[in-house]
């Protein structure tokens, strides 16, 4: 009975040992890019940065955040209005060519999240700002030319949900606004 417990314990041991682990992956992203369509007058430049969690297969979580410091332009009546996001998104991701070393991983992406938008403080006005519940999905890709160093490459549509507010501070209802955002940035990966 022992050699049998014994015997099955080794090559337990050895299974695991053999088997190779699972690799999760950690990619850092500071991007820039530019808004455009939908609701938004020409392009708007925006900066900001992702954190994505790739387990070892093709499912991952993100959090995403941007900055867009002229989302509408300052006029003479009207303040400048800059806009924030913050989002939760998931990622379905394929890895071409494993996840280490040179690697390609396009991927798409859905998620939800709050826009805040602000108006700058002026003679006639003082900070005023609104937050909306926004929707988020797109696609990119992801390359790796080592373990640790790479590029990224995004777009996403973006659907802010306001209700109609009687009491809105902003001299502006987008009731609710739409925007595509495309963006690029070295990606680090852990």
């Amino acid at each position: 009975m022992r050699f049998k417990i014994g015997t099955a314990a080794l090559s337990m041991l050895l299974l695991v040992a053999s088997a190779s682990s699972a690799r999760a992956d950690v990619v850092l992203t500071p991007y820039v890019g530019t808004l455009f369509g939908g609701d938004v007058s020409g392009s708007k430049f925006h900066w900001g940065a992702s954190a994505a969690f790739m387990g070892g297969g093709i499912f991952g979580a993100e959090l995403d955040f941007h900055h867009v410091p002229k989302f509408i332009e300052e006029t003479a009546t009207e303040p400048s209005i800059a806009q924030m996001g913050l989002s939760g998104n998931l990622i379905v991701g394929i890895p071409i060519r494993g996840t280490q070393g040179g690697s390609i991983r396009p991927y798409v992406t859905a998620g939800a999240g709050l826009l805040r938008s602000m108006a700058d403080e002026s003679a006639f006005f003082d900070s005023i700002s609104t937050n909306d519940f926004a929707v988020n999905f797109g696609g990119g890709i992801m390359t790796f030319f080592t373990d640790h160093f790479g590029l990224r490459g995004d777009i996403r549509y973006y659907r802010a949900l306001r209700d109609e507010d009687p009491d809105n501070d902003l001299n502006f209802d987008f009731g609710d606004f739409n925007f595509w955002k495309w963006s690029v940035g070295t990606a680090f990966r852990f």
